[in-house]
């Protein structure tokens, strides 16, 4: 089936509070996208975010942002009482205040907690029973509460960086609340995913997941299971993940992320990856694979260099990783997203593996007629996009591009004005041959630059932006039925 569909993050869905949330507007965004005859409705990482704010950098790969959780669905459900007073009202419904959303919403979050634990403690056993992760998640999260919210690797207890028995029993009954508290908000968080997941799949919308190819340096994740990532003894990076100099930064980017110790896992048989991903087919439908790149080849810089300049390339786990997958998780459905630096090793292990890979309309026009980003260019098992989150929005691609780039695009693309741009890239990635065809809905909204939801390679002022309420309009959706109609996708 041809499918297409729209990335909108949860977060920058309306509504009240400040942050979007997996309440009311969720359910109001999937009825949008069926009327609009979509099929996908792909989101950002769910993980808790840390420093930043950036999704790319949970402190967990598996537990749920508590800050996306509904207060409206708490009430609903009787674990709430919600008065006037307590909403929050942000002074721009257009960007998420996450100081201001997180203190406003932890608080009712523990209210909520304190009024229904002991109605729940069978059913959040349960929930830990068939999700072990969430001990380690809930401990280490309430062990950076104690430890002021340092970094795992310099908490002042050895025990507690360490995981030795003793400090973990200590710790387990000194700070038994604040465990129970993270536990109940993962139990939560899981609950409203998996109702909300079953109305869209009821819909016929699948939900499109992301998953990062790192963890962050400082999460659960490094904390419990160290040995998995190249650390020293105090679990601090020998090397790190990056990108050498490309399109979006001349000093290539430091992700910090620590990176994997490819040769013990496959010894193991890669049994983590196996775990992780099938956590990410329980939890989406589709599920896109960030940075593809570094299962062929991964750029290792230094710890401690000034840029990533200097990194060199060194091969990935390659075909067997995914020969693994395959075999114990056949029913995946990934999308590769290969953007970068591709070679001939990516290419290779792309063909492998039948996946998908991605293509960006808006990197199209530097007048190359073997660019791999044009439409005709474009292999059929393809998901195809005007932009991603890390692109600036169409509209501000339009008023910045070149003039060259611009008339390259208007008579490849057929518009005559910079202001029509934005639906003549929506219009192309739908018609295309590509399988998969997805578009911000920054894009759909015909959004300017400061609606661009990040920014590679700066720190500050991303993963901000939210619809404006009463956007999604019925006349939107039309227009999208209309040329989902047109270009035969999501059909029967």
């Amino acid at each position: 089936m041809r499918r297409s569909g729209i990335l909108m993050h949860i977060s920058s869905l309306p509504g009240p509070d400040g942050i979007g949330s997996l309440g009311p507007e969720a359910y109001a965004f999937a009825d949008f996208l069926h009327k609009a005859g979509m099929s996908i409705w792909q989101v950002l990482p769910m993980g808790p975010t840390g420093y930043g704010e950036s999704p790319y950098q949970a402190t967990s790969i598996y537990a749920g942002n508590p800050l996306l959780i509904s207060l409206d669905q708490l009430a609903a459900d009787g674990f709430l009482t919600l008065r006037a007073e307590d909403r929050f009202v942000p002074e721009n419904e257009e960007q998420v205040d996450y100081g201001q959303v997180r203190a406003h919403k932890m608080k009712l979050l523990r209210e909520s907690f304190r009024s229904s634990r002991d109605g729940l403690e069978e059913e959040i056993r349960q929930f830990v029973s068939a999700h072990p992760w969430v001990r380690d998640f809930a401990m280490f999260t309430a062990l950076k509460e104690h430890f002021d919210n340092r970094m795992w690797s310099q908490w002042p207890d050895a025990g507690a960086r360490h995981r030795t028995y003793a400090a973990m029993e200590h710790y387990r009954a000194a700070l038994r609340d604040e465990i129970d508290f993270h536990t109940w908000c993962q139990y939560i968080f899981h609950g409203q995913w998996h109702r909300l997941k079953d109305y869209c799949n009821r819909l016929g919308i699948l939900l499109f997941g992301d998953m990062p190819i790192y963890v962050a340096e400082d999460s659960a994740d490094t904390w419990s299971r160290p040995e998995v990532f190249q650390l020293d003894g105090e679990g601090v990076p020998r090397r790190i993940a990056g990108v050498p100099p490309d399109y979006f930064s001349e000093d290539g980017q430091l992700w910090g992320n620590p990176l994997y110790r490819w040769s013990l896992l496959k010894r193991r048989g890669f049994d983590w990856w196996v775990d992780r991903m099938a956590h990410m087919g329980q939890m989406y439908d589709m599920v896109r694979v960030d940075h593809f790149i570094g299962f062929a080849n991964y750029y290792s810089v230094a710890h401690g260099a000034p840029n990533a300049k200097n990194g060199v390339w060194i091969p990935g786990p390659g075909e067997d990783l995914f020969r693994t997958l395959k075999r114990e998780l056949p029913d995946l459905d990934i999308v590769a997203e290969d953007l970068g630096a591709v070679n001939d090793r990516v290419r290779r292990l792309l063909a492998y593996t039948g996946y998908p890979g991605m293509k960006v309309l808006t990197f199209a026009f530097g007048g190359e007629e073997d660019n791999m980003h044009l439409p005709q260019n474009i292999p059929e098992n393809t998901a195809y996009y005007t932009g991603t989150h890390d692109n600036a929005t169409a509209r501000a691609w339009a008023e910045t591009a070149s003039d060259k780039e611009i008339a390259y695009a208007a008579k490849l693309l057929g518009f005559k004005t910079r202001k029509a741009a934005p639906w003549a890239l929506i219009r192309t990635v739908y018609m295309s041959r590509a399988r998969i065809a997805v578009v911000p809905m920054q894009d759909v909204l015909e959004l300017p630059a400061w609606a661009t939801m990040n920014h590679p390679g700066l720190m500050g002022g991303n993963w901000l932006w939210r619809m404006k309420p009463g956007a999604a309009t019925g006349e939107l959706a039309e227009k999208l039925a209309a040329l989902n109609r047109q270009s035969r996708r999501n059909l029967p």
